[in-house]
């Protein structure tokens, strides 16, 4: 039987540099989304084994597939689909998916609708802004995200629970910053304004850059591949 223990210390770490940088900040701890795109089949199950309780992935098959692989081990953790989706791929994801965090047109919100109503459900989602303003990326303008916001209260059947953003690739962590100030100004202000499906949740930070998140006010992070270094 393989050692798996380097996942279990792993994911400890994380929960605790999590802990330690939202208390010297004042902020909450996020939540964790494990994104395990870098991690084996036999990985996924000996991190969600180690108590990972959210687990994020970018493909829509692999959702669906590894979705089907941790219930038939008997576990069910919170699925949460993170990468950019084609309208096509929406049947796929949309009963497994507790929250899709990529929503940025109404084309797209169109066949999460058709998707949700045939199913007679809700389907949750995370309106993805591009906070730095990039044509070649998805999201929308941050300009533009109250109007995406308020066009979308035409589907009954979505949900929507807060932002996301990726932000620019930066050389240093500290370059991300003004991105998620940005997006957390832009996330009070809806929120104070319209509000969310429940407490509202700001989605940014990743391996790279979660802790300049947390102190800019994020609630949920996607860290991959720090949990699976041995």
């Amino acid at each position: 039987m393989s050692d798996f223990s380097y996942i279990e210390r792993n994911l400890a770490e994380v929960r605790e540099d999590l802990a330690r940088i939202a208390e010297s900040s004042g902020r909450a701890v996020p939540t964790l989304v494990c994104v395990t795109k870098s991690g084996s089949d036999e990985e996924l199950l000996a991190l969600v084994r180690a108590g990972a309780t959210d687990i994020g992935e970018n493909r829509p098959q692999e959702l669906m597939r590894r979705g089907e692989l941790l219930g038939d081990a008997g576990l069910s953790p919170t699925l949460h689909e993170i990468g950019n989706l084609q309208r096509n791929k929406v049947k796929y994801i949309i009963e497994r998916a507790s929250l899709i965090h990529s929503l940025d047109s109404l084309t797209l919100a169109e066949e999460i609708e058709r998707q949700a109503a045939m199913r007679d459900m809700k389907a949750r989602v995370l309106i993805e802004v591009n906070s730095g303003g990039e044509d070649a990326k998805g999201g929308v303008m941050p300009e533009a995200v109250e109007e995406f916001y308020l066009a979308l209260a035409k589907f009954p059947h979505i949900e929507v629970c807060g932002l996301m953003t990726m932000g620019p690739v930066c050389e240093d962590e500290e370059e991300i910053r003004p991105y998620f100030a940005l997006t957390k100004r832009i996330f009070d202000d809806i929120k104070t304004r319209h509000g969310f499906v429940g407490e509202g949740i700001l989605s940014m930070g990743m391996s790279d850059s979660y802790r300049v998140a947390i102190e800019e006010g994020s609630t949920l992070v996607r860290i991959g591949r720090r949990l699976f270094k041995k």
